[in-house]
């Protein structure tokens, strides 16, 4: 089969890294190259990386929505599109225009976490489970038919990232999959029940802010949640402090209030419950333990954690 393959960061590569070893990959679309780094020097996707590495042609526009882009896509005579994580919507000249339509690597289990930060949302959820979903686009917001599903278990230890890696590998393994039965004629169509589907939007950076009003557990899911990006944070004596890495625990206190310093960390009354800050950082610095940070940051019990 003729492929097309849109996608543009790590979740994608790892994507399209499988199908390059299997099929004939005959043009990649990925998002501009953007500034980044502190010399916000234009960088590459990785996926456009991993493309002109095999000599695959790259396409970059800003939008689909063109005669020129249609007609240059057009050209490739594509069996199927497939789509991870690429940052523009497909209209649907496009998702007509392969023979087999365009397939959708999605990392959840469809319709729950139907959006752009399925990953995060599941997370603070509490969710013990997420996966990845094969899905037939169509015009709506993760509406389409799904064509095949692989479960993956979240771990009380798995952080955004974490989680991300896995689902990459997962993603992987299943586009494979699902274009090896597609080309038996085994993938079915399932549609989604749209009464189950749950939204799982953008992450901003204002909402990692820590708010200690809810319970210990809510907020120790939310900092793992928000690793690698936003991350957690919260102010303390005038300073924007990062938490990455905590834990639970059972005393009580005036939210926000700094019950403990010990080795463990720095213990921080929530509504319910108390949360050991047990890895921080500091603006410029490095994330360190706890007892590394309060040995060169003014902090005692009784200090409060507070808002901006």
């Amino acid at each position: 089969m003729k492929i097309i393959f849109a996608g543009t960061p790590h979740f994608a590569a790892s994507a399209l890294e499988a199908l390059i070893s299997k099929y004939r990959i005959v043009a990649v679309l990925t998002q501009p190259d953007r500034p980044s780094g502190r010399g916000m020097q234009l960088t590459s996707s990785p996926v456009k990386q991993l493309a002109l590495q095999h000599n695959i042609p790259v396409m970059q526009p800003h939008t689909l929505k063109t005669t020129e882009v249609l007609q240059q896509l057009a050209i490739f005579r594509p069996d199927v599109m497939v789509v991870a994580a690429y940052g523009l919507i497909l209209p649907q000249d496009i998702l007509n225009m392969p023979s087999y339509g365009c397939l959708n690597i999605h990392a959840s289990l469809l319709p729950r976490w139907r959006g752009a930060a399925p990953i995060q949302r599941a997370i603070l959820a509490g969710d013990d489970e997420t996966g990845i979903t094969i899905m037939q686009m169509d015009q709506g917001l993760d509406t389409g038919a799904i064509l095949y599903k692989e479960p993956c278990r979240i771990t009380q230890q798995d952080t955004a990232q974490t989680l991300h890696d896995k689902l990459a590998k997962l993603g992987a393994e299943a586009i494979v999959k699902s274009l090896e039965k597609l080309e038996q004629g085994d993938l079915l169509q399932e549609k989604q029940d749209d009464a189950l589907a749950t939204y799982a939007a953008k992450l901003t950076k204002i909402e990692a802010q820590l708010d200690w009003t809810q319970s210990a557990v809510q907020l120790e899911r939310a900092v793992r949640a928000y690793i690698p990006f936003p991350i957690a944070f919260s102010i303390v004596n005038g300073t924007r402090v990062k938490v990455w890495q905590a834990s639970v625990s059972g005393a009580q206190g005036e939210p926000g209030t700094v019950l403990t310093i010990d080795n463990q960390g720095i213990q921080v009354a929530c509504g319910k419950g108390s949360l050991y800050l047990e890895v921080l950082q500091r603006p410029n610095g490095k994330a360190i333990p706890a007892a590394q940070f309060v040995q060169g940051f003014m902090i005692k019990a009784g200090d409060r954690f507070s808002a901006l």
